[in-house]
């Protein structure tokens, strides 16, 4: 029950964590674009796509009576409709998480952190 408390307290820790919005600190937040999301998707596909490739391909060519031929299409077909499926999902699962603020980076705004250091050796450096 203690471990099931402390789990739930953790939760809604990270659940505030995403929801909170710190005007006070003046944070401009950095966002993924959409390009950047396709291209990573696309780069990422390509990778996983041949790994399905290769895996369909041994597994049709040493366990099925199948001909080199037979065996290509079946892989390539395989692989095509892998590819597209998983880049629709990876791109939409991609858009989700960067509309998510929870582990983002944050950077202040660098001409207002310079000035309240210029304002405040000016108030210190006269005494």
């Amino acid at each position: 029950m203690l471990r099931s408390f402390r789990i739930l307290k953790i939760l809604v820790y990270f659940s505030n964590m995403v929801n909170h919005n710190n005007d006070s600190l003046e944070k401009e937040k950095i966002k993924d674009n959409p390009l950047r999301s396709i291209a990573k998707a696309i780069s990422w596909r390509a990778i996983a796509s041949a790994t399905t490739f290769l895996v369909v391909f041994v597994i049709f060519r040493r366990y099925s009576d199948k001909t080199f031929n037979e065996v290509m299409e079946t892989a390539s077909v395989i692989t095509i409709a892998d590819f597209f499926a998983k880049i629709l999902f990876y791109y939409l699962h991609e858009r989700i998480w960067t509309n998510i603020l929870w582990g983002k980076t944050w950077k202040r705004n660098y001409w207002q952190r310079s000035a309240w250091k210029k304002l405040y050796r000016e108030k210190h450096s006269s005494k």
